[in-house]
């Protein structure tokens, strides 16, 4: 069991350096581990030591990302969490949007440095990985979509059943 708090705290400071909170990285850290302890919210509470109104936010943060789904098991009184099918796939279409955003302050930096050649290289270059990565980036996303479908037991029902996952 040490070993598994050590990897939610080692998770924990991974995720919150991805810009989540404290309290939603040791969460995806426990969602990453669950070994079939209560991942309902009081649940989550007493194992990472937070405080209810700490975890409320952090779970509706993680929620809205898309990266945590509310589910109710049959005769359970409480909602319970999990880490979507497609949790990384998910979090780095997300990201996406980052490459456009980098690419137009690229612009903006040519447009203000003029013709001074080195600062022009730099940021020719930062443009051009940018608009690299969003050419190539989503290609690469559904490739690596159409592997784990065609390849992946469920993760939900251990099967074996192949079930496609797509966002």
């Amino acid at each position: 069991m040490a070993d598994v708090e050590e990897f939610v705290e080692s998770a924990g400071l991974y995720f919150e350096r991805l810009g989540l909170s404290r309290t939603a990285s040791r969460v995806m850290g426990c969602l990453l581990a669950e070994t079939g302890e209560a991942t309902d919210a009081p649940g989550l509470c007493a194992r990472l030591g937070v405080a209810k109104s700490s975890m409320s936010v952090a779970l509706q943060q993680l929620e809205r990302g898309g990266l945590v789904e509310r589910y109710r098991p049959p005769r359970a009184r409480r909602d319970h969490y999990r880490l979507t099918d497609d949790v990384f796939g998910r979090a780095f279409r997300a990201k996406m949007a980052e490459f456009a955003a980098f690419a137009a302050l690229a612009e903006q930096g040519l447009a203000a440095v003029g013709d001074h050649p080195a600062a022009r290289a730099r940021l020719e270059r930062m443009r051009d990985m940018y608009a690299f990565m969003a050419r190539e980036f989503p290609r690469l996303l559904d490739r690596w979509d159409v592997e784990q479908t065609d390849a992946a037991p469920s993760p939900r029902d251990g099967s074996g059943a192949t079930e496609a996952r797509h966002p």
